[in-house]
């Protein structure tokens, strides 16, 4: 049970943090960079990605106090959000602009793939909803393992780019897909809580 629970929630978060669609951009903004530099931004970025992401783990149920909303009501406006990243992903639209990371140093970039590209508003929600729903170790083991072949796809970036643009673009779309029907299965699922 623990097993298959952890299965669903890395495929989930694979799914959400979506790698391959940050991987198109490090690999045109490290394009004139050496391996050392490479290796330290993709490094970077994933650091990034994780002290947000385990901020999020620890204290997201505070965020939920704060703002005065319950669960069922974050549950929707993040579906929303899944349903829109979705969308984006399986029409192939960019999730940020070539050109502002182009011309950038190594720490911008790694911020930019950190937050908002890996770790995101629908990871932040993600994040937050399963840990209401799994508990926090088995949401952080999740994360940790996501983050870790986060790293690995990109300390592979230049053997993964000669695969072509056009097999990283079939593999978001269907990740595009899966996210859709989480945030489908999100809004369902907070609505009927609601009402």
């Amino acid at each position: 049970m623990m097993f298959e629970v952890l299965l669903q929630l890395v495929v989930l978060f694979f799914v959400i943090f979506d790698p391959f669609a940050s991987l198109m951009v490090f690999i045109v903004a490290s394009a004139n960079m050496d391996k050392k530099e490479r290796r330290i931004t993709a490094s970077l970025a994933v650091l990034v990605a994780a002290i947000l992401s385990f901020l999020v783990l620890l204290f997201g149920q505070n965020l939920l106090n704060l703002f005065s909303t319950n669960i069922d009501e974050f549950r929707i406006a993040g579906g929303i959000i899944l349903g829109i990243l979705g969308v984006k992903m399986t029409l192939g639209l960019p999730l940020t602009h070539m050109d502002e990371v182009k011309n950038s140093s190594g720490r911008a970039i790694a911020s930019i793939i950190g937050t908002p590209l890996l770790t995101g508003p629908a990871a932040i929600t993600a994040i937050i909803i399963t840990v209401n729903d799994y508990g926090k170790f088995v949401t952080g083991i999740a994360i940790a393992i996501v983050l870790g072949l986060s790293a690995l796809i990109f300390c592979l970036a230049h053997i993964i780019n000669k695969l072509g643009k056009t097999t990283i673009q079939v593999t978001s779309t269907i990740l595009g897909l899966i996210t859709l029907a989480w945030g489908v299965k999100m809004i369902t699922n907070g609505l009927l809580a609601i009402f």
